[in-house]
């Protein structure tokens, strides 16, 4: 139930703030929150993150990527389903990836494109811009890898003693 309800929870916040981002925002507006750090500005990604294969003007591009994100829920259910018997807090980090997942797919499905609008930079440089789903699908990401990472340092301790 945990990991329905961070997947449900990853997508309302995304949906909602890109909801807000287009009612309140022309396309490529920028707004400055923090100067000379963070803005907010809407822009959109036909491709995947930092906008690879963007270029690309191919009608088999959407459903590529929409292909690509029904296999990563769908697989990465499978790895929660084989997880949580090692370590019951994994519905954290793959339900961020899924909830993330999910979030951009619903803007690809819905617009043809995925809504983005949180802007750092420092100086000249840019990160590309990204949203809310991109957010949980890093931060679930590292989780998983410390988790995983964590949890084998603990099946060698345990064998070695054995």
């Amino acid at each position: 139930m945990a990991y329905v309800f961070v997947i449900a929870s990853v997508i309302a916040a995304d949906q909602l703030s890109k909801m807000w981002i287009v009612d309140a925002f022309r396309l490529f507006e920028s707004r400055e929150v923090i100067p000379g750090f963070f803005n907010l500005v809407y822009v959109v990604n036909t491709g995947a993150a930092f906008s690879i294969l963007a270029d690309v003007q191919s009608p088999w591009r959407h459903y590529f990527f929409l292909i690509i994100g029904c296999l990563a829920v769908i697989g990465l259910t499978v790895v929660y389903m084989k997880c949580k018997g090692d370590n019951k807090y994994y519905y954290l980090p793959v339900g961020l990836i899924v909830g993330g997942a999910i979030g951009n797919m619903i803007d690809r499905v819905r617009l043809g494109s995925v809504v983005d609008f949180l802007d750092f930079y420092l100086g000249g440089y840019h990160w590309p811009a990204f949203n809310v789903a991109d957010s949980a699908i890093c931060v679930g990401a590292v989780l998983f890898i410390w988790m995983n990472y964590s949890d084998s340092k603990k099946y060698i301790k345990t064998k070695e003693k054995l």
